[in-house]
């Protein structure tokens, strides 16, 4: 049994996967230690021929399987899980590449500290952005409520092969299938730690635009984010932890599809964008989470929750004019406020504690 298995679902990512397998290939665990489960999901572009020439090149490292498109990573990313055959196993794009050394340094802090769950320390390439509050510091063990866990939802990680048995990626999300995954096995992991010691992983991004998150449509986007939260009501209880992980889907990700592009896209499309916010906003954040957003954020989902799409809009084109608003009282004094046709209630507009402190003589 291999040390580790590196699973990677394969879709037309020429020329980047040339240097996904070449990290792969240059491991310091050596090839004894590790395999490569490789999913090809009907690329066209010359990907699969690229992944038989490294098998044949490296004999006993490599497994291969090709399917039709299945339409995400999904499905070819389940079936290469199931194929795994390591103690361990690590999802990687097949658009971004390891450092030599991150799959022996992996292995070794699991093996030493007993995690089901190891977050690498990752790094973007070509301007990629990479969220880096999780790798403030290498940490033996971390949670939702002492670190910045809840901001690293990808599959990016090396998982004990055990931990994933029963759980699978839903294969009707063409976007962030790995987020409830992944969220999942954290919640469901003895412990998680984190290294932050050395570049172990490098996130692409494709000149081309071609990586998943990229292209993803705001629906797609809005579908993966109620599956999240569908695990968040399923696996922890009302307090801190369970708001500690809603924070980043209603303090950004919801909020970000608010924005001025929605009103470029098609009417019906904006409507059932706006319908879809409200109602996980309705169904899952309570007055305390939206009185830590910032007001922005806030009042964008307030106006989604009560359908108020032309508010909304109106709201918009201020920002884009105006930018922020002035602050009178401690509240944001948005034209929206005080407005008696809206009748919204004070608390909406209100600076979040974190920012009445940061005014406040003394903090």
């Amino acid at each position: 049994m291999p040390d580790v298995s590196v699973v990677i679902a394969v879709y037309n990512t020429m020329p980047y996967l040339t240097a996904c397998l070449d990290s792969l290939v240059g491991q310091s665990i050596g090839p004894a230690r590790m395999e490569v489960v490789a999913v090809d999901d009907g690329s066209t572009d010359g990907s699969g021929a690229e992944l038989r020439r490294y098998a044949e090149a490296h004999p006993g490292l490599f497994t291969l399987r090709r399917q039709a498109n299945s339409g995400g990573p999904a499905v070819p990313t389940n079936r290469g899980t199931a194929l795994a055959r390591g103690r361990y196993v690590l999802y990687l794009g097949a658009d971004d590449w390891l450092g030599p050394q991150a799959l022996a340094r992996l292995v070794a802090a699991a093996d030493g500290w007993d995690a089901d769950v190891v977050v690498p320390r990752q790094v973007g390439e070509n301007g990629r952005l990479v969220p880096q509050g999780i790798f403030a510091r290498t940490a033996r063990e971390v949670g939702f409520t002492d670190s910045a866990l809840a901001w690293a939802l990808a599959d990016t990680k090396l998982f004990r092969r055990s931990l994933l048995r029963g759980l699978h990626r839903r294969e009707d999300l063409p976007v962030h299938s790995d987020q409830p995954f992944t969220l999942e096995a954290l919640l469901r992991a003895r412990r998680v730690s984190v290294l932050a010691d050395y570049d172990y992983y490098h996130l692409v991004r494709r000149a081309d635009g071609g990586n998943v998150t990229q292209r993803a449509r705001p629906l797609e986007r809005l579908h993966g984010i109620g599956a999240v939260q569908e695990v968040v009501e399923r696996l922890t209880a009302p307090g801190p932890q369970r708001d500690a992980i809603r924070a980043r889907h209603f303090g950004w990700e919801l909020p970000q599809l608010l924005q001025a592009p929605l009103f470029e896209l098609d009417p019906a499309v904006r409507q059932r964008v706006c319908t879809g916010v409200g109602h996980l906003v309705r169904a899952y954040a309570h007055r305390e989470l939206l009185a830590g957003l910032q007001v922005a954020d806030r009042l964008r989902l307030v106006l989604a929750a009560q359908g108020r799409l032309a508010a909304l809009q109106g709201l918009v084109q201020y920002e884009l004019a105006h930018g922020s608003p002035p602050i009178r009282d401690g509240h944001a004094a948005y034209p929206l406020f005080r407005n008696r046709r809206l009748a919204l209630p004070d608390w909406v507009f209100a600076e979040p504690p974190a920012a009445r402190d940061a005014l406040t003589p003394g903090h």
